[in-house]
């Protein structure tokens, strides 16, 4: 067994340990799901940062580096920018909602501030969309250990499932912050070690290089398929993501918010440009791989010493499980509190809603790694959870906010035309959408529209739906 696997299943293991470790500490269902309203501001970005920084934005971005250049900057660019808007606008009001009424969910608000049907529907479509993304993950890490070890697809998506649900199911978003501020320390050391050390030559022969190969390998905003064009569909998922705004619920105060989710963006916008220009290095000096999200491990494993290319390789791993256990936290409150205490059996004392929590855990892993199987690379998978997720939620979330008078049948009918332009124009179109309207793009624009007539077609009198935010 070669010293690279052996280091990561050490890694692996300890991840585990420590998740296991600080679940001791877990008293009930509130420190599972919110971790008992207690993360200050550094701890509350370390959390975000790990689930932001994936397969998508580490395997995947390098990937894209590597094809288009430069302009793969927008897919992380774009979370960042999506990131800095939740930090001064969604995010801290949502935690204010969430303090005031108690909610641990974002079905839990959508339930608040409009009807439980529009719990219900949300909740399905993202538990749906969810397992993409989580088989996004379980892709990327079957890549390393492919190129590590020669592991099989299947095998590689299994053992990234296990790892994360075991940390995960122990303890919730309480073990997941901290195990994410081990597996930071790993990311950023790693990545920023093979941005230095890496290069056969000199950055300025490897700039050169790509330059040659690809004309159009430094331009910032449209390059190959890359470009601005990630915005409209990253920029919205990174303000209303589930995902996210469970952790932010998790934050002691409105100030821990605002500053924890803005240190976010801040590393976000410099990261960015990580996994870019190691995609490029690998682009010069690996230059024709069959799958270019084989470019970052095939860096990582034969342009490193021994040792720095397993923290390298590590740090690839800590992104994807990192973001795993994210996922896993949407999937688990979804199915616990959002469908099976709210609609199956309300009375559910807190122990009942956290083995469902850990059983919907378990259950959206196994699912994930079968649909990992089928879906050929990160990047696609990725883009069908984030096209779900800002169609879906987009407009429900923002205009709860900050349009008072948007109820219930307003959100039905922007959810409904939102998703089904998304599906007539991604299916008619073959993803590519009508000149420089993508298809999330034209289903954001008509679930605001939709939205819009619902309100102006609400007959005089008419009700708004049960609840609103106060």
């Amino acid at each position: 067994m070669s010293l690279h696997l052996w280091l990561l299943l050490v890694f692996c293991v300890a991840q585990v340990a420590v998740g296991v470790w600080i679940s001791r500490r877990l008293h009930g269902a509130g420190d599972f799901f919110v971790a008992g309203r207690s993360l200050g501001p550094g701890l509350l970005a370390t959390t975000l940062i790990a689930a932001n920084i994936g397969a998508g934005s580490t395997v995947g971005a390098a990937g894209l580096g590597y094809r288009d250049g430069l302009a793969a900057w927008w897919w992380v660019g774009s979370a960042a920018i999506g990131s800095l808007l939740l930090a001064f606008t969604v995010g801290p009001r949502m935690w204010e909602v969430a303090r005031d009424h108690d909610l641990r969910t974002v079905g839990d608000y959508l339930e608040h501030r409009y009807h439980r049907g529009v719990r219900g529907l949300a909740s399905g479509l993202l538990w749906l969309g969810t397992l993409a993304i989580l088989a996004g993950q379980l892709i990327a890490l079957s890549w390393v250990l492919h190129v590590v070890a020669d592991v099989p697809k299947w095998a590689g998506c299994v053992i990234g499932g296990l790892v994360a649900t075991a940390y995960f199911a122990a303890g919730g978003l309480l073990s997941s912050a901290w195990v994410n501020l081990l597996q930071l320390a790993v990311m950023l050391s790693g990545f920023l070690l093979a941005l230095a050390l890496a290069p056969a030559t000199g950055w300025g022969e490897v700039v050169e290089r790509a330059a040659v190969a690809n004309p159009t390998h430094w331009s910032f905003f449209e390059g190959g398929a890359s470009g601005w064009m990630y915005a409209p569909l990253l920029v919205p998922a990174f303000i209303v993501s589930p995902g996210l705004l469970q952790k932010i619920y998790g934050a002691r105060d409105a100030n821990a918010v605002r500053r924890g989710v803005a240190f976010n963006a801040a590393v976000l916008f410099v990261f960015a440009f990580l996994p870019v220009l190691l995609g490029t290095l690998a682009r010069v000096q690996h230059p024709g791989l069959d799958n270019r999200e084989l470019a970052l491990p095939t860096l990582l494993m034969h342009d490193l010493p021994p040792l720095l290319g397993a923290l390298g390789l590590s740090a690839v791993v800590a992104a994807e499980i990192s973001t795993i256990d994210a996922i896993l936290f949407m999937l688990s409150t979804s199915l616990s509190q959002d469908l099976y205490k709210r609609f199956l059996k309300p009375d559910a004392v807190d122990q009942e809603v956290l083995r469902v929590a850990r059983f919907a855990a378990l259950l959206g892993a196994v699912l994930g790694v079968l649909l990992a199987l089928v879906l050929p690379d990160v990047i696609g998978a990725l883009s069908i959870f984030y096209a779900v997720l800002s169609v879906s939620l987009f407009v429900p979330i923002v205009a709860g906010l900050y349009l008072p008078r948007f109820g219930t049948r307003e959100v039905v009918a922007a959810i409904a035309l939102g998703v089904g332009t998304l599906l007539a124009v991604q299916a008619t179109t073959g993803g590519r959408g009508l000149g420089f309207v993508s298809p999330v793009l034209a289903g954001l624009l008509a679930s605001a529209l939709g939205g819009a007539l619902a309100a102006a077609t609400r007959p005089a009198g008419g009700s708004l739906g049960p609840r609103r935010t106060g």
